[in-house]
């Protein structure tokens, strides 16, 4: 499904300079797409890896979020027709097989991220009633479809209301994320820095170890491929062959903006907690809001800690819908066509929805451990999509070949082979 965002419109290859209104838009839509359930689970694992992974991970954050979603629209905008989303430039490039095997793993890329933030929404709530109301949840099940059903109302509502709902939302998110980081500061102790060891015993196999196990968390935290393809082919509507270069100036705001704001919020957290602090939030399963609302005797971190992470992952959750329901439409497109069938689209929207239901309800009320699932099998997928598909694609596709030779493409493909191979080590030891 293909969002169009209204409001200042230039006409298609109009001169793609300025910011206009529908611009902005789309760059507090981005950052509202990627910041999460993964957002607020990085400082976790950032802070348990000690100081120097954090370090290294604060300088890789920029380039490796820009140039994997640069990579992954210029994708999207090679596609020869104007509205084709990334499941049919797939197929135009790549072939019939081909193209159904990546809309597989585009669906299960984004998909698991849809049971993550289902897992994440229901255990934020239930601590906030255990801890902070007083009260006696409901059963776990019960718990999960409510919320899952509140959320999934909220799709019905349409992909141009999620986009505006997302950018309209990071303003106070945002506001609030800065303002609870700078809140913290008081309270940093300083623990990770005093037991990190000295520079030169840093760079040893545990370093090495922590930095290649934290990069799938990484490409996941700061991930928003599902509504690049929305945003790719909006943009191509609007600015014909100019896209790319609008596309790279809204994508390069949009990360500055959330690189800048996610790391003062993980160094902020972790300063004012100890490593066995961060171990024990690992251990309940809990985003970090959560467990700061329970660690500090505080009221105002106690109300707005877990407010503020109920918020974000209700967002990305809808954010990422868009993109699950893209692959899973496209899927059952494909395999509807083999045997001469179709189906209208709003059969295939109410057969989508009522899956999605049914899983992210079966999940939630699991409880799966969410930093698991982030490290064996959401940044791994995602990493091979959005990272090395792309620069396949550079290799392979005529269309995409002005590209090669860019030292970013190394940087890309190395990234995306390490978040792979993660998922390695965790199966392995």
């Amino acid at each position: 499904m293909n969002v169009a965002v209204e409001g200042s419109l230039p006409r298609q290859g109009s001169r793609a300079t300025g910011m206009n209104k529908a611009d902005l838009v789309w760059m507090l839509g981005l950052y509202g797409t990627a910041i999460g359930a993964g957002t607020l689970f990085l400082p976790i694992n950032a802070g348990v890896g000690g100081l120097w992974p954090l370090l290294a991970m604060t300088l890789l954050a920029l380039p490796l979020t820009f140039f994997a979603h640069r990579g992954l629209n210029r994708f999207v905008l090679s596609g020869s027709t104007r509205d084709g989303d990334i499941t049919e430039v797939v197929e135009e490039h790549f072939g019939k097989m081909a193209g159904k095997l990546i809309t597989l793993l585009y669906f299960f890329a984004i998909y698991p991220i849809l049971l993550m933030y289902a897992v994440a929404i229901t255990n934020t709530v239930e601590s906030l009633m255990i801890h902070q109301l007083g009260m006696t949840p409901p059963p776990r099940a019960l718990l999960a479809l409510g919320l899952i059903l509140s959320l999934m109302a909220v799709v019905r509502l349409g992909g141009k209301f999620i986009v505006k709902a997302m950018s309209i939302l990071v303003f106070p998110f945002v506001i609030a994320l800065m303002g609870l980081a700078l809140y913290l500061v008081p309270h940093w102790n300083g623990a990770i820095i005093s037991e990190a060891p000295a520079l030169s015993d840093a760079f040893n196999g545990d370093f090495v170890k922590t930095l290649w196990l934290a990069i799938p968390v990484m490409v996941f935290s700061f991930n928003h491929s599902p509504i690049i393809s929305s945003f790719a082919v909006d943009n191509k509507g609007r600015y014909g062959e100019r896209a790319d270069g609008k596309c790279n100036r809204i994508l390069l705001g949009s990360h500055i903006l959330m690189v800048t704001s996610v790391m003062f919020f993980v160094f902020s957290c972790v300063l004012a907690l100890s490593p066995s602090d961060l171990l024990a939030a690992k251990d309940q399963n809990i985003s970090i809001l959560s467990y700061l609302a329970n660690h500090f005797d505080n009221p105002v971190i106690a109300t707005l800690a877990p407010l503020i992470a109920m918020v974000a992952i209700s967002k990305s959750f809808l954010g990422h819908y868009l993109g699950a329901k893209e692959g899973f439409n496209g899927l059952m497109i494909k395999m509807l066509r083999e045997r001469g069938k179709q189906l209208e689209v709003k059969q295939l929207d109410k057969i989508t929805a009522l899956f999605m239901i049914l899983t992210t309800w079966a999940v939630a009320t699991v409880n799966p451990s969410i930093l698991g699932m982030i490290e064996s099998l959401g940044g791994p997928i995602i990493a091979m999509l959005l990272f090395l598909m792309p620069m396949y694609a550079i290799a392979k596709v005529p269309a995409m070949r002005k590209f090669s030779g860019q030292p970013s493409n190394l940087f890309v493909t190395l990234i995306g082979v390490l978040a792979m191979t993660g998922i390695l080590y965790s199966l392995l030891f």
